[in-house]
């Protein structure tokens, strides 16, 4: 039976305005294009003989609609169509990963997708649609590294995290990194519920199997025997424990009147940017300190344990490195982005949501800002010359 034009026309504008025509005529049309793409594929293979059709799913206008795939019997063919809708479903993917790392929930990530394709997802089907961006986070935790960095930084971020039908506070650990160009890495992002030096040195072992060979410096917080696990993996490194956190935890001692007066005191032992004073004379003025207040607040005898001198390690280095050594700060704004992620979900389901949520986020440093030189690495030749020094001692 043969149709005029116009009779064609009227078909179509029938069909267009009937219940689901928009995606009925363009599954006829995609329908139509790929069985033109395998006649023209048969004009070139002509013994690869037409094979009848498979369906695939695809969506259009926020409709699901059934496509049906040409085949060819050697199965050479392969619809150029088809590696648009994977574009596009890849596209969709990359939406609801982006969405999700920055702070939205799976429901809220489920109604934002609702209202651009018109397709609601459950939690499950957002979390099955993330498979692949959690196996590429994963990866990317995983990847080879840099032989030598001039500085590793460790602090921890605390998230509420369910295990074993229980909620508690738990700490991962993020070891960014300063390579020898200035600019910056992600090694590594951890959980340890608890923490000793066998952890850490287990951590830093996991660092030289995938490829650091050598550090030059160390800057953390007062972990558990981290200064153990550092001489063992590398024995050439520094150690510097974070200033700020000590100064921190010092002023918690001290009722709020006091406060002020103390943290005047305290930036004089705490002195930066000097040559005027070595690391065991400053050590020598936190302990006078602790001496003269530890009658009176007990708890601060602590603060004058011998290990305690590492929070003055920055001092044997020179004036315009020093404030960026001195404290674990460089990780703070990347603390920052990961609770922005967080704080919007209460208590994360497990250890695996957490890592994956900050992975992703460090990922997206690393694309967007770390692999930019910092400017505040003024003296960087300098830095790298007495890593050199500290691997010939």
């Amino acid at each position: 039976m043969n149709f005029t034009q116009e009779q064609i026309s009227e078909l179509m504008m029938n069909i267009a305005n009937s219940e689901n025509g928009t995606n009925l005529l363009m599954q006829m049309t995609l329908n139509a294009f790929m069985k033109s793409e395998r006649h023209l594929h048969q004009q070139d293979n002509p013994m690869d003989y037409a094979n009848g059709y498979r369906e695939r799913k695809a969506r259009g206008f926020g409709k699901e609609m059934v496509l049906k795939v040409p085949r060819t019997r050697n199965g050479s063919f392969y619809p150029v169509l088809l590696n648009v809708l994977r574009n596009e479903d890849e596209e969709h993917r990359k939406l609801i990963f982006s969405l999700y790392r920055r702070g939205l929930t799976t429901e809220q990530v489920s109604d934002i997708y609702e209202e651009i394709y018109g397709k609601d997802y459950s939690k499950q089907q957002i979390s099955y649609l993330m498979k692949d961006s959690r196996e590429e986070v994963s990866i990317w935790l995983k990847r080879k590294l840099d032989s030598h960095y001039l500085v590793l930084y460790i602090d921890a971020t605390f998230v509420h995290t369910r295990r074993d039908k229980s909620v508690s506070k738990e700490g991962y650990y993020t070891i960014l990194g300063i390579k020898e160009d200035g600019s910056r890495e992600v090694l590594s992002i951890v959980n340890h519920p608890t923490e000793g030096a066998r952890l850490w040195q287990m951590e830093l072992e996991s660092l030289k199997e995938r490829g650091v060979e050598s550090v030059g410096l160390v800057a953390s917080d007062g972990l558990t025997s981290i200064e153990n696990a550092i001489a063992k993996s590398f024995p050439n490194a520094q150690h510097q424990l974070c200033v700020v956190h000590v100064k921190r935890s010092i002023l918690s001692v001290f009722p709020r009147t006091k406060r002020l007066e103390i943290g005047k005191e305290l930036l004089e032992v705490f002195a930066i940017e000097t040559k005027k004073v070595t690391p065991v004379e400053a050590f020598e003025n936190l302990s006078n300190f602790v001496m003269k207040y530890q009658k009176s607040y007990p708890s601060l005898k602590s603060f004058s344990n011998k290990r305690n001198i590492a929070y003055f390690t920055y001092l044997n280095y020179p004036v315009l490195i020093q404030r960026m050594i001195y404290s674990t700060n460089w990780i703070e704004r990347l603390n920052r982005d990961y609770k922005r992620v967080l704080k919007m979900r209460g208590a994360m389901p497990s250890p695996e949501s957490v890592l994956f949520l900050m992975g992703s986020v460090a990922m997206e440093k690393e694309y967007k800002s770390y692999n930019y030189p910092v400017s505040a690495f003024r003296d960087i030749e300098e830095l790298k010359r007495i890593n050199i020094e500290n691997e010939e001692v």
